[in-house]
């Protein structure tokens, strides 16, 4: 209630402006009187807290008056707010009628119409106003954001390319990230169908708009390992470094596979050993932990992951040696048993904490999700740094 009193005081204070204005410009007419009788009825409405009273005195206050396009924007936004689409689609189609509109005026109008169908679920129309605002350059920014979410919900990747292109165009904000994210898109719908060729394009284009996409290298490492290129999927893995070391975590187990697949174990240890000193991550100790006991047995690998935990303590680290002193062979049945025992208590500790977070809202989740459930930005989720070092 306390906030649609605050939306409504500014239509009352604009009609009460409005009011003001003609007193001051001409003498008072019947329907001066009659307008001014109304307004102040809508106050009391106000003060009453009988909001819906007071809507349909305003309404009926603007609908006497020829000058007060804005009242009826106010109020058609009010409408929309809270829920009455049907009744603020009424509204912006009455306003957008006038032929006396000018042309900001009607710019306006389209883009809350727009909006009105777009809350009633009505795609095409709104995508049909939202253009035409565009196309007479009023409110062109606005009109294409609205656009960019339409083409997003019904996943038309190659519209939103092209309207962040437009936006970019018109209000010189940076859209490459984003737009690479749909031209991601494009790529993982292409090798869904199996359609490589397409999808290597796609991938090459999307680098090309924002040479910094780590989404679009890991697609391309995932193509090439699929394949059996090992070496250039290896390239394509080891860019994600110098994109976003903070992703390094997600391509770790893809990195090693394809050093396998080379047969240089050895260069694997050393390649993360460099990135290591970059970047101190425990899913990156865990992993050279793995390679070191691979390679030199239980006893090197203990003695590794030790100097690291000793340097940077963490819940996952701790785990990981727990697990490489658990052995059926010891004589020590008591010590194994407690082993076990702080094991189990780390897993529990372990799966209620969230591995991603969104860098713009805060979600968090245990997945990563390339567009945000919650706030719909763009590659804002990462493996969470915080949670390797606890």
């Amino acid at each position: 209630m306390l906030e649609l009193l605050w939306l409504l005081l500014p239509v009352a204070a604009f009609s009460g402006w409005v009011i003001g204005r003609r007193e001051r410009t001409s003498p008072p007419r019947d329907d001066d009187r009659e307008f001014s009788s109304d307004y102040f009825q809508g106050i009391n409405y106000l003060l009453n807290e009988e909001p819906d009273k007071a809507i349909e005195v305003f309404t009926r206050m603007v609908e006497v008056d020829s000058d007060t396009v804005e009242t009826h924007l106010a109020l058609g936004n009010l409408f929309r707010r809270r829920g009455e689409v049907d009744r603020a689609i009424r509204i912006h189609q009455n306003l957008i009628a006038r032929p006396s509109l000018s042309p900001s005026q009607r710019g306006y109008a389209l883009l809350e119409l727009g909006e009105d169908y777009m809350r009633a679920g009505l795609f095409d129309r709104a995508e049909s106003l939202f253009n035409e605002a565009v196309d007479l350059d009023m409110h062109a920014g606005a009109a294409l954001e609205n656009l960019l979410d339409i083409y997003q919900q019904e996943k038309e990747w190659e519209q939103a390319v092209k309207a962040g292109q437009q936006l970019e165009q018109r209000t010189g904000r940076a859209m490459g990230a984003t737009i690479a994210q749909f031209i991601c898109e494009q790529a993982e719908d292409a090798l869904s169908r199996e359609a490589v060729a397409e999808a290597r394009q796609h991938i090459r284009r999307a680098l090309q708009v924002d040479p910094n996409c780590v989404r679009a290298s890991m697609l391309l490492g995932d193509l090439e390992r699929r394949e059996g290129n090992y070496r250039a999927a290896l390239k394509a893995y080891q860019r994600v470094k110098h994109q976003d070391i903070a992703y390094m975590p997600e391509v770790l187990e893809r990195l090693v596979h394809c050093y396998r697949g080379l047969g240089q174990t050895g260069e694997a240890v050393r390649y993360l050993r460099r990135v290591q000193r970059e970047y101190r991550a425990v899913s990156i100790t865990i992993v050279l932990t793995d390679l070191i006991q691979e390679q030199d047995g239980d006893k090197a690998a203990m003695d590794f992951i030790s100097a690291q935990l000793r340097e940077r303590p963490s819940i996952r680290g701790l785990k990981r040696l727990i697990e490489l002193n658990v052995s059926d062979s010891d004589p020590d049945q008591r010590r194994q048993r407690d082993l076990q025992v702080l094991r189990e208590l780390f897993d529990a500790l372990l799966r209620e904490r969230p591995g991603y977070l969104c860098r713009s809202c805060g979600f968090s989740g245990k997945a990563l999700h390339w567009q945000c459930p919650s706030c719909k930005a763009w590659a804002t989720i990462k493996p969470v740094k915080g949670l390797e070092g606890e």
